[in-house]
Parts: C-alpha cells; sequence; structure tokens
C-alpha cells in the first residue's frame, strides 16, 4: 500500500469526481425539478454511476489500495440505491387463481412506422400478450389495430387524442368496469387514465400513466453538436413538465378511496424527485419480486428502468417480471399481486 503513481492519482482523481457525483445523486428525490433542474437530470446517470463506483472499488482492491474507501463508503451511505439497481428475488408459490395480475406496456404505435424491421410483429405482439393473458393490461401510445388481437378482454377504457394519428393510454380488463375517465394534462398528448373494476367483493382503482417524454434517441449512433447543447436544456424542461402532471396527477389520486395500482411508462427513473413523489407510501412490484435490473427501455448505452408498476399495501407482491422481447421501445413489465 505504497504512494500513488501518476496514473493512479488520475485514476483516483475521476473516482473522487463520480463517487461525488453519487453521494449528490442521493438527495435527488427530495429536490424539486423547478427549483433544481440541473441536479434532477443527474437521476438518469444514476445507474451509470453505481456501477462505475463499484468497478471503482475492485480496482482499488485488486491494487490494495485505502482508496477503496472512497467508493465503498458513498455506496455503503446509498445502499438502498445499489440495491435497488439489481434484484435478486423469486416468486411467491401462490395459486395463481388467488392472484392479480398487471401487465404495463408501452406498445410503440405498434410499430406503425416500421421502427423494427419485422413483418410479423403484430402477429407476435398479440401471440405474446394472448400467452401471457393479464389480467389487466395497460398500454401507452396505443392505436386501435386490427391486427392485434384482445378478444380476451371483454371490458376496456381508451382515452385517445391527436388527429392525423389517433393515440393514447387503453386499458383492457377481464374484470368488470364500473367507473373511468381521463386526467388532462395541458398543452400535451400525454395523459393519465383510471379505470374502477371489480374482482369479486373488491373494487380496485388502476391508474394508466403516461408522463412527458424527453424524446431522446436512444439508438443514435451519436448527438449532433446541436443535440449535446440542447440536451441538458430539453432534459430539465422535461422534469419541470413532469413535476407539473405528477401533482394533477396526485391531487387527484389521492382522493381515491379504492384499493390501489398505479401501472406506466414515468419517463423517469426510480432515483427521481418524480418517481419519489407518486410512489409515496407504495409498493415498487420490482423491488419486491423483481429481478436483474429490470431494463424496461431500450437504451443502448446503461439499463434504464422507466415502466414502472406501484401498489397499495393492501396487496401482496407475490411475482414481477421483465420480459426481453423486441416488440417496441419498451420492454413489458408484469406483477402478480394479492389483495390481503
Amino acid at each position: 500500500m505504497g504512494k500513488l503513481k501518476l496514473f493512479e492519482k488520475f485514476i483516483f482523481l475521476i473516482n473522487s469526481l463520480i463517487a461525488f457525483a453519487l453521494l449528490l445523486s442521493y438527495i435527488l428525490p427530495y429536490v424539486e425539478p423547478k427549483k433544481f433542474a440541473f441536479l434532477s437530470v443527474l437521476s438518469l446517470a444514476v445507474p451509470f454511476l453505481i456501477i462505475f463506483n463499484i468497478l471503482f472499488l475492485i480496482y482499488w482492491l485488486l491494487k490494495v489500495k485505502k482508496q477503496l474507501l472512497l467508493s465503498l463508503l458513498v455506496l455503503a451511505i446509498g445502499y438502498n440505491y445499489v440495491l435497488s439497481l439489481y434484484k435478486f428475488t423469486s416468486s411467491k408459490n401462490v395459486d395463481d387463481s388467488e392472484n392479480i395480475s398487471v401487465m404495463n406496456y408501452n406498445v410503440r404505435l405498434f410499430n406503425l412506422f416500421d421502427w423494427i424491421d419485422d413483418p410479423n410483429l403484430k402477429e407476435n405482439m398479440s401471440s405474446f400478450i394472448l400467452e401471457n393473458s393479464p389480467d389487466i393490461l395497460c398500454m401507452q401510445e396505443f392505436r386501435p389495430d386490427e391486427e392485434i388481437d384482445l378478444e380476451i378482454y371483454p371490458y376496456k377504457h381508451i382515452e385517445l387524442s391527436g388527429k392525423k394519428i389517433r393515440n393514447g393510454q387503453a386499458i383492457y380488463t377481464k374484470f368488470p368496469i364500473i367507473n373511468s375517465g381521463s386526467i388532462e394534462f395541458p398543452n400535451t398528448s400525454n395523459n393519465a387514465i383510471f379505470a374502477d373494476i371489480v374482482k369479486g367483493i373488491d373494487t380496485i382503482r388502476v391508474y394508466n400513466l403516461h408522463l412527458e417524454s424527453s424524446r431522446i434517441d436512444p439508438n443514435a449512433e451519436e448527438f449532433s453538436k446541436e443535440n449535446s447543447q440542447n440536451l441538458f436544456k430539453r432534459v430539465s424542461w422535461t422534469f419541470k413538465k413532469q413535476q407539473s402532471q405528477a401533482e394533477q396527477f396526485l391531487v387527484h389520486k389521492n382522493k381515491c378511496l379504492y384499493k390501489t395500482i398505479i401501472s406506466g411508462d414515468f419517463n423517469n427513473t426510480a432515483y427521481s424527485y418524480i418517481y419519489n413523489e407518486i410512489k409515496g407510501d407504495m409498493q415498487d412490484a420490482f423491488e419486491h419480486a423483481g429481478n436483474g435490473f429490470g431494463r424496461t427501455f431500450d437504451f443502448k448505452f446503461f439499463p434504464v428502468r422507466i415502466d414502472i408498476i406501484l401498489v397499495d399495501d393492501t396487496f401482496e407482491i407475490n411475482a414481477f417480471k421483465t420480459f426481453d422481447v423486441k416488440y417496441s421501445d419498451h420492454y413489458p413489465v408484469m406483477a402478480k399481486v394479492k389483495v390481503k
């Protein structure tokens, strides 16, 4: 454990900067984007920061250097962050007849503009949904399409907008719907819809939430100079708008007296103020029963989980799965929950 060489000093400098950034990110769930937009953008990089601090820890451990204490301490302070990035859990052995299965899927207009080169995509997507047969199916960026077979669902609530391409959010369910509606966010095509469904003696409020997108192209080989300059500004504006949408949504949600499930594309990570506000004291199905990184968005640089299923404490979470199927730029997720 001698003195550091010049190269090692440089490595430790980079390590220190990344460790500080991760430490700073721990306050992000409590920092309003409207007040500190420049900080809120950092939430997108948290998975990257955690992974690199782990790599620095291993590097100094192999070198037998006391500098390992820096990343070790920062990771220990935010151990909940680290544990939420990658999960090791297993499904509980519960009779499926007791479970309610909820799938969330941003279907990206069912590949209307052939973003994915697959002539059988719609047929495969239909087969996927029918094979897994969730009791409740929440879809974002939905548009009616006769090639998508959803006949197993006798009940549905759909809200569409737009003139040229009618699209929006949809809730399909095997259970009767006794009430439904929409929370319209101003100056955007994004919104939240809800359906009150009846299963047995229970009435359950299901929200399908789609927050503002930052419209980052995950497959661009490189950002142009203009994109690089405007990326920070665009994401900051998006997070401010998401905060307003989340506040509007919570006013509606907090008046609900039913058992509640929130399913949706948050367009933000679990390390953000937006997620923290909406989650409140609810349970994240991935954190309780998920496995792996839980990646839900096809972003090539690091795992991003922005599609979320939350349930209140009247439910027990028995299973959660992220499906590795490439029919959209999002991956579908499904939770199995049971009313306590």
